[in-house]
């Protein structure tokens, strides 16, 4: 029963916050659920000006990497990548238009254990993974002149996406093994010759972050500011 009414006590409280929203002043709270990269490489520069735009607005952010259907969730919305979006849901850009997977590795790392020239090659090699709360390994995928090639490489750590993920980076950065992440991820290690890029001619772009929302019920002033916001950023 609450699961079923779940969308309609949603609705009410959506309403009751209209209601009490004074015409040029939008308040409430606007709940994310969002994957750890965009907590860490997307939100940072989005949810200050958003929050000083906006005093009155609180923004929640549940940081989740699984698959999550964001109306059972207790979320107004949620932040994935097109290919995992729940159909019914309208979609706005949020972030970079396209994004891409850097694999890198330390100088002693390569020093060691030598320099992959294709995406095989890192199959001899210690590579740093991913695990999702599924229990499925994040693969690992390059892409060149119409080429896909999708590994399953072996290594020496795994860990959870999330805050964990600086882990891998570290660990890369130290010459524990090569990683893939997030380009703005690893960006802060690669001008000072901390890790080194690999494989760029096989780094192919894709499509950046979508925030979505359910079409099947009322928007809350809240999140509509947020819209309305994001959808400002991205067409000046």
């Amino acid at each position: 029963m609450f699961e079923r009414s779940a969308p309609a006590l949603a609705d009410i409280g959506a309403a009751l916050e209209d209601v009490h929203t004074h015409s040029d002043v939008v308040a409430g709270t606007v709940r994310l659920n969002v994957p750890a990269n965009v907590a860490r490489t997307v939100l940072p520069g989005l949810l200050p000006p958003f929050l000083r735009a906006h005093p009155q607005v609180r923004v929640e952010v549940t940081v989740e990497d699984s698959f999550v259907d964001i109306l059972s969730s207790g979320a107004d919305a949620g932040i994935r990548y097109e290919e995992r979006l729940e159909q019914d849901m309208i979609a706005v850009p949020i972030g970079p238009r396209t994004q891409r997977l850097v694999t890198a590795a330390a100088p002693s790392y390569l020093a060691a254990r030598g320099r992959p020239v294709h995406p095989r090659d890192l199959l001899d090699h210690d590579c740093l993974r991913l695990r999702f709360s599924s229990g499925a390994l994040a693969g690992w995928e390059f892409e060149r002149d119409g080429e896909t090639i999708v590994l399953d490489p072996r290594g020496p750590l795994l860990v959870r996406p999330g805050s964990a993920s600086d882990l891998l980076v570290e660990a890369a950065v130290a010459g524990t093994g090569i990683v893939c992440l997030f380009e703005d991820w690893l960006a802060p290690h690669i001008p000072c010759g901390a890790l080194e890029r690999l494989l760029d001619d096989w780094t192919a772009p894709f499509s950046g972050p979508l925030l979505y929302y359910s079409g099947r019920r009322q928007v809350p002033p809240a999140l509509r500011a947020f819209i309305d916001f994001m959808r400002v950023r991205h067409t000046v």
